[in-house]
């Protein structure tokens, strides 16, 4: 029998949905699991003031997230879609709405919806399966 609040079932969709981003860009270390635990902790302060806002979990989750690892590791997740020029992070849109897609910006493309990465990342689409900890810094 699952006793789960509505609002408990979207937070642990969001947890899940960053958490297999996190998984598919290999940089789900126990640290990283930790800034996703923050970042739900957080928004269920949030929509427990905003109700209305449960649609819109995932996405905050999710750039809460990255805008976390942009401070402590580097930009995440790393654009699969451009092979050239200085890496750079996707985006979450829309920025406070349901059904949040991680797009790529420069190229203006809608890349994978939020929790959707790892067919991306590991189906070749110009990603660079070496770079080691999936992160970007910038160098």
């Amino acid at each position: 029998m699952d006793h789960a609040t509505p609002l408990e079932q979207a937070l642990h969709a969001a947890r899940a949905l960053v958490l297999a981003d996190l998984v598919a860009g290999e940089v789900a270390e126990a640290d990283v699991v930790s800034l996703v635990e923050d970042a739900v902790t957080h928004r269920r302060w949030w929509v427990e003031q905003w109700p209305e806002g449960v649609d819109y979990l995932a996405g905050l989750v999710a750039q809460d997230v990255k805008d976390t690892l942009l401070q402590k590791h580097g930009r995440w997740p790393l654009c699969p879609v451009c092979t050239h020029g200085e890496p750079h992070a996707l985006d979450v849109e829309p920025e406070l709405g349901p059904d949040p897609m991680w797009v790529c910006s420069e190229a203006g493309v809608r890349v994978a919806p939020v929790g959707g990465l790892a067919p991306v990342l590991t189906g070749g689409l110009g990603a660079d399966s070496g770079s080691g900890s999936g992160f970007g810094h910038g160098e």
